[in-house]
């Protein structure tokens, strides 16, 4: 019977991993160990895992700051699970976890690598389910995130993520480098390992409740995939491009919109009507994402809110790609200075 190792990594946040060790010890299937490796935080969790010891098979580290990607496979090198998950510390666990996860396996012994998508749980706040929803909508790049319907292509993320051994040890482990995850994905499949989508494997991410900081990381997941490309060649797709392509025509429409009506008032050479009518798209957009958030959150205040973070994914995610094109400072940065 396979032998799981969770990994999980952090830095200053003892509230999260409090919640995440709470959900654990509610898995029905016990059977895993739990590392905790804190990366040089300034206010650690050790009194935390203390608590769980004697529920959990736990065991914490404690390691100069080197950022996730090192600090993962720190956890990893010191595991002895056959297979590894990885969790970031901002999610919540479902009871059934485990449990799903090995009756797939069972199903499947030819993966050695699954990813599983995230959901907001009912104890999240209004902006963190208006993040969660702009971050899996198909409205946005959120859309391919746990959504896509060929499990084989699936791109395992690192917030909630299975490997096995022999697959970690083959490729090598985690990068110093933003997109870390998605680059352990494609070196993974380049290495002929299958990798699947287990839906069911769900877990609950909080994300960044602060909404300058959301702006932050998406815009580094830009920046990312400008890296990734050029890493990888073939690797960037013409979905990848959407985000930069969104940004592009909602600047283009507002100036032509902002031009068509000084036009119209000042030589009556047509109705301002067609200014408005450059807006249009736009419209259409900002309804869309209302009324999709109002029907998965029944909430008019969440819904309103994911207009916002639906800007705020995209443009982010878009400006960070159009920047990264242009200027190149992201390569010459290191991996958690971007994030912060």
């Amino acid at each position: 019977m396979i032998k799981f190792s969770i990994i999980i990594p952090v830095y200053n946040r003892p509230d999260e991993v409090e919640e995440l060790l709470a959900s654990l010890t509610k898995q029905t299937d016990k059977d895993f160990e739990v590392l905790v490796i804190e990366d040089g935080s300034s206010v650690p969790c050790d009194a935390v895992c203390k608590r769980y010891e004697k529920e959990l098979d736990l065991h914490y580290y404690f390691k100069p700051n080197s950022g996730r990607s090192e600090t993962r496979n720190y956890g990893i090198a010191r595991a002895t699970g056959d297979w590894f998950i990885i969790y970031d510390s901002d999610v919540i666990v479902p009871p059934q976890y485990i449990a799903t996860v090995r009756a797939e396996l069972a199903k499947q012994p030819e993966v050695d690598c699954y990813g599983g998508p995230d959901a907001a749980d009912d104890s999240f706040s209004d902006v963190q389910k208006a993040i969660n929803y702009s971050m899996t909508s198909i409205m946005t790049t959120g859309g391919i995130r746990g959504g896509t319907k060929n499990k084989k292509k699936f791109s395992p993320r690192s917030f909630n993520m299975g490997i096995s051994r022999r697959c970690f040890e083959t490729v090598g482990g985690y990068k110093n480098m933003i997109g870390e995850d998605i680059d352990l994905s494609i070196r993974i499949q380049q290495a002929g390992f299958e990798t699947t989508l287990i839906p069911e494997a769900y877990v609950y991410h909080k994300r960044r409740v602060d909404l300058k900081k959301f702006f932050r990381q998406v815009n580094t997941f830009g920046k990312g995939r400008v890296l990734l490309g050029e890493l990888h060649p073939g690797s960037l797709k013409p979905v990848h491009l959407l985000p930069a392509a969104f940004v592009i025509g909602h600047i283009g429409l507002v100036f032509a919109a902002i031009a068509l009506l000084v036009i119209s008032l000042v030589t009556e050479a047509f109705s301002p009507w067609w200014a408005m009518l450059c807006l249009a798209p736009i419209a259409l957009f900002v309804i869309g994402v209302f009324c999709e958030s109002l029907v998965k959150n029944k909430s008019l205040k969440i819904a309103f809110l994911s207009i916002a973070t639906a800007y705020i994914q995209t443009f982010g995610y878009g400006t960070g790609f159009l920047g990264e094109c242009i200027n190149h400072k992201a390569r010459k940065a290191k991996q958690e200075e971007l994030y912060k």
